[in-house]
């Protein structure tokens, strides 16, 4: 038992994977979803994750409290968790600070590590560094949020165009 981290770029194939492993993981599945609809182009691609989604699957939105919707799902339920980006954002946009945000952080993935489940997130550290303030601090909480989930996690892979590629064990 434990859970795999999916990372990678934005639109490298994470959610389509994450649903891939949930499918073979059988019919019970709660979905963990970070994301609100404040603008159109998010509001569309929430209508389409749920659409893509199997009718008998389980939602729970929690932009915030992701712990607490964890543990509300069931205790055989495989679980994605979708994804972690959104949910720091929604941290330091709440003012959480990077102390609270990491430690959260690992709360969450020690819960997920007696679970089957998957959680997906994006690997924002690999272009320029950002010109702002709080730009950097994102890349950074988010950097190290990322690393504390692939230390709990049982795999790691890397979506590169629709592809994964398994990363090594520390």
């Amino acid at each position: 038992m434990g859970y795999t981290l999916l990372t990678g770029g934005a639109r490298s194939g994470k959610s389509a994977m994450a649903q891939r492993i949930a499918l073979a993981a059988g019919p019970a599945v709660t979905v963990v979803v970070t994301a609100e609809a404040r603008d159109e182009e998010m509001s569309d691609r929430i209508r389409r994750h749920r659409a893509e989604r199997p009718a008998q699957w389980s939602t729970l939105e929690a932009p915030i409290d992701v712990l607490g919707a964890i543990r509300s799902a069931r205790a055989d339920d495989f679980v994605i968790l979708d994804c972690l980006t959104l949910w720091v954002s929604n941290l330091l946009e709440a003012a959480r600070d990077a102390a609270d945000i990491t430690a959260t952080a690992s709360r969450v993935a020690r819960e997920l590590a007696g679970r089957r489940a998957v959680v997906v997130t994006n690997e924002v550290g690999l272009g320029v560094v950002p010109a702002n303030d709080l730009a950097r601090r994102y890349v950074e909480v988010l950097g190290a949020v990322n690393a504390c989930f692939a230390d709990s996690a049982e795999r790691a892979l890397l979506m590169v165009a629709g592809r994964a590629i398994e990363l090594a064990p520390p």
